[in-house]
């Protein structure tokens, strides 16, 4: 099993005050939690202009060993300043296997569907971060920011895979669709939109004419399917 989630004190730079952060602990498709070990002898810094870089550490699943990008440990102020908190190191060392004797044979259990764990959406910082889970948890380990920025939202991209994430109260729409299935076809990738405010009429029907998965992002970070591409997609990741 990973390490427990430990807690330093973190001091705003900003107004002085003090409190107790805890790390949080992220899903690894193994099901094992992954959670990065804090620096507590440095000084958390302030977040003035984001990158992916910044945002994105890289981290080694303690039971697995696999490798995944997960979000930069943050706490928001009550003063306002959102504080980036130190990681002594972004690469966890996996676990050695228990030393055990070899276990009888035994019959072989039937493959069980495999739960996504979701974290609540109250941002769209929140909503960039469930859908890098949901598409790690599809197999994707290789996540990044898109190269090109997309009509709205912000744009995911893996290995032949191109993902657009929409955080506004506004549905997205036929354009919106269009224009992401137009840049994945260029870069000869498949596509996948999700959105927190669902989709136009006309964006639903494009988006089943040009086979591309909808998704609709409810506030507990869970994915929900809307058209039958997307229900096969989430079908695959259950099974995997």
């Amino acid at each position: 099993m990973g390490a427990m989630p430990e807690s330093v004190p973190v001091r705003c730079p900003a107004c002085r005050r003090e409190r107790l952060y805890t790390a949080p602990s992220y899903p690894c498709a193994c099901g094992a939690p992954v959670t990065p070990v804090l620096d507590a002898r440095t000084a958390p810094t302030t977040v003035a202009h984001r990158t992916w870089d910044d945002d994105w550490i890289a981290l080694c699943c303690p039971a697995c060993g696999r490798r995944d990008q997960w979000p930069h440990p943050e706490l928001g102020c009550t003063c306002g300043t959102v504080l980036r908190i130190p990681v002594a190191t972004p690469y966890a060392t996996p676990e050695p296997p228990p030393s055990t004797p070899a276990p009888s044979p035994s019959p072989i259990p039937s493959a069980q569907p495999r739960a996504f764990r979701p974290i609540a959406i109250r941002t769209a910082r929140d909503a960039v971060t469930a859908t890098a889970l949901y598409l790690n948890w599809l197999g994707h380990g290789d996540i990044r920011r898109a190269d090109q920025r997309p009509t709205s939202g912000v744009g995911l991209a893996a290995r032949g895979l191109l993902a657009q994430v929409d955080p506004s109260v506004h549905p997205a729409s036929l354009r919106d669709v269009e224009c992401l299935w137009l840049t994945a076809m260029t870069e000869s990738a498949d596509c996948v939109y999700f959105s927190l405010a669902g989709y136009d009429d006309d964006a639903r029907a494009r988006a089943d004419h040009l086979r591309v998965p909808l998704f609709v992002l409810d506030l507990t970070g869970t994915p929900q399917p809307v058209n039958a591409v997307a229900d096969a997609l989430d079908a695959r990741g259950s099974n995997r």
